[in-house]
């Protein structure tokens, strides 16, 4: 489970990044080439797969795939902090039904 978790947070950062890169392209084979965010969010999205295939060897699926929504907890935050994006009412929501389903997942897991 520590895996994925850490998969899940590393592929936060691939999303911002990615976000980032997506601001700098233009119509040009260059700026995607030349675009450091944008490849290091993919990177970084590649490194927490890794993580994720490693937790598949010993873990069930049906208990860690779910664990990769906690990464919508840690995008929430980093695209406020770095992209000063409004949390609403109805994000804290969303977020708070996958922190009850992951809780619901641990119970089941026994």
């Amino acid at each position: 489970m520590a895996l994925v978790v850490t998969g899940a947070f590393i592929g936060s950062f691939g999303a911002v990044l990615l976000k980032a890169g997506a601001g700098r392209l233009a119509r040009s084979v260059r700026s995607v080439i030349t675009n450091w965010p944008l490849g290091l969010g993919v990177f970084l999205y590649a490194l927490s797969s890794v993580f994720f295939v490693l937790a598949n060897t010993k873990g069930e699926l049906t208990i860690l795939y779910p664990l990769v929504s906690l990464g919508y907890l840690w995008t929430l935050l980093w695209a406020r902090l770095f992209f000063n994006e409004p949390l609403t009412k109805f994000k804290f929501l969303g977020i708070g039904l996958i922190l009850v389903g992951v809780c619901f997942l641990k119970l089941s897991s026994g």
